[in-house]
């Protein structure tokens, strides 16, 4: 029988719907059963394509913006590409303010995609005025028709994703998942699949994946913002130096944290072993896991779903450049031998 034809009227009609992959070399010693629910596959090659194209949908319902107008966003760079993607097609003006810690990588595709972008030191608090939260507040304060995602304290992050990734997430699974790994960065991915997964099952474990230098982790263990627990560290879109409203502390059990040198590894990993090219965030939550294991916290009868949150291309000028990982103090022997698998041919 013939296969039947997929044409789309835009990329847009694209987002979502993402495979769910088993894992199986990085798994063989775990116990339980692995999937990775790959969102690289979505057309701007995150998982925040599903937020910018809600969020910015539900703005037009309600008559908040308009073509022609102006979205403006904080990233570190993937709601960003999203945000951009979904305002070529949708015709609206783009601005983004994006910390420095964002790879080159993605701040040449947010250029390529039509945005402004605004680069803005990483290291610095919240609430200073050169922050790219305060930047891009300034901004649309001073845009006549813009309108501002905040997606840190945005509600409307969180829904986005109870009305697709979590739905997506227990139908792939038919319904037999017992625990979920994701990072959390705004808090709205790990948040929004959590509280639906949560009434359909109150007993799956939700595990979050925070970075060395954030303060999630402790604040959703004392339920108190310890500046002291903020420090520079390299993962993007990963962990936080505030608390955003975007994260439901209420729907997650427990938080694990990972370095930026064995989170850099495992990336690098997961694409030698399992042929998938995915991002930084992807290592952490796969690192994250390796740690759970290693405390002999999974049970053979298990069935775990990890996601996966972007595409390895935008993180080629980092951890998959090794003078990048040299420079970090990262290289060791598994990048020996990746540097010596190139021969020039003279």
């Amino acid at each position: 029988m013939e296969q039947s034809k997929q044409v789309f009227n835009s990329a847009l009609d694209l987002i979502g719907n993402t495979p769910l992959i088993k894992l199986n070399k990085m798994a063989t010693e775990f116990k339980g059963n692995y999937h990775a629910k790959v969102e690289a596959f979505n057309p701007g090659h995150s998982s925040k394509d599903r937020i910018a194209l809600y969020i910015i949908e539900q703005a037009e319902k309600q008559g908040i913006i308009k073509p022609g107008d102006t979205i403006i966003e904080t990233t570190s760079g993937n709601t960003g590409f999203s945000l951009a993607m979904v305002s070529v097609i949708k015709g609206y003006d783009c601005i983004l303010a994006v910390s420095s810690k964002s790879s080159a990588d993605k701040i040449d595709m947010l250029k390529t995609m039509g945005a402004k972008v605004y680069v803005c030191p990483a290291n610095v608090s919240a609430d200073d005025p050169r922050s790219y939260y305060e930047v891009a507040k300034r901004l649309h304060s001073e845009i006549k028709g813009s309108v501002y995602i905040n997606q840190y304290f945005n509600q409307l992050n969180l829904d986005a994703h109870y009305n697709s990734t979590g739905p997506e997430i227990w139908n792939q699974t038919e319904g037999q998942i017992t625990h979920l790994v994701a990072c959390s960065g705004t808090g709205g991915t790990i948040s929004g699949t959590a509280k639906y997964l949560k009434e359909q099952n109150p007993n799956i474990k939700i595990i979050g994946v925070d970075a060395y230098g954030s303060v999630l982790k402790k604040y959703h263990e004392t339920r108190e913002f310890d500046k002291d627990e903020i420090y520079p560290y390299r993962i993007e879109g990963l962990g936080k130096n505030l608390i955003p409203t975007a994260t439901d502390f209420d729907v997650i059990d427990k938080f694990v944290k990972v370095t930026d040198e064995e989170s850099a590894h495992t990336a690098r990993e997961i694409a030698l072993t399992e042929g998938l090219f995915v991002g930084y965030t992807s290592g952490a939550a796969m690192q994250a896991l390796k740690q759970l294991n290693e405390e002999d916290y999974f049970k053979p009868t298990d069935k775990v779903v990890v996601i996966f949150p972007d595409h390895g291309s935008r993180y080629m000028s980092k951890v998959y450049s090794d003078k990048w990982m040299n420079d970090q103090g990262f290289f060791d022997s598994q990048n020996e031998a990746a540097a010596q698998s190139i021969q020039y041919v003279k």
